[in-house]
């Protein structure tokens, strides 16, 4: 599968296969995944919880195609990204998957829209439809007012809707949520959630149907708004 092709109607979104992710350190290895398994059809909604250190994070980067796994298969729609070539694979990873992080990565030199619009520079040139949508998601974030902003002129709370409008950009397949309210207070966690479920019912305003959902998060409350809950310990996973 490419960047391009057609996506196959009749593959889960999201396979993964006895996962494993081992690190060296020194004379030993610290297997922070450990045989992870689950499918997840489009358009689930999924948390990811767990003590810290129990290996969320490592799962997310996996899902997402950031790390490679030590053993194990992750499939996106029926194929493996990691057979792509480095420079295919970071195009599918731009073109169909979204990532919010609890730090919202947001670059201080550019307005909110030159951040929202990030993404289609990746691998073009931004056209006015592009244009069209970054400015239709501030609106729905709303941010129509912040466009011209700079990122150190907004709350915590705008900086992370502004970082959800630039994931949902490019209409991804797969969201990839980590810790998107770790930062915020209770008032603004619930507005960030609120708005996340939102979008995804809506496909980011693509006219596309939802993606894959996939949130990691300390907080028992945003778990429980979540269609499915798994959780890790000691990088083991089984569903809430």
């Amino acid at each position: 599968m490419t960047p391009a092709e057609p996506v196959p109607a009749d593959h889960p979104a999201v396979e993964a296969r006895d996962l494993v992710k081992s690190f060296a350190l020194g004379t030993t290895t610290l297997q922070v995944i450990a045989g992870v398994s689950f499918t997840l059809a489009a358009g689930e909604t999924v948390a990811i919880t767990g003590p810290s250190g129990s290996g969320k994070s490592t799962l997310l980067h996996i899902l997402g195609t950031l790390d490679r796994p030590t053993a194990g298969e992750l499939r996106l729609d029926g194929a493996d990204p990691f057979a792509l070539p480095e420079r295919a694979l970071a195009r599918l990873r731009n073109e169909r998957i979204g990532f919010v992080f609890q730090d919202h990565h947001l670059l201080p030199q550019y307005t909110v829209l030159e951040n929202v619009l990030l993404p289609a520079l990746a691998f073009g040139r931004v056209d006015g439809a592009r244009e069209e949508r970054a400015r239709a998601l501030l609106s729905r974030v709303g941010l129509d007012a912040r466009a011209a902003h700079r990122p150190a002129e907004l709350s915590g709370g705008e900086r992370q809707r502004a970082a959800i409008a630039r994931s949902l950009l490019l209409a991804p397949r797969l969201l990839l949520c980590d810790e998107p309210t770790g930062q915020l207070d209770a008032r603004s966690t619930t507005a960030i959630v609120d708005l996340l479920l939102e979008l995804h019912r809506e496909g980011g305003l693509a006219g596309a149907p939802p993606p894959v959902l996939v949130v990691v998060t300390h907080n028992a409350a945003v778990a429980s708004r979540l269609g499915r809950r798994f959780e890790l310990v000691e990088g083991r996973c089984s569903e809430a």
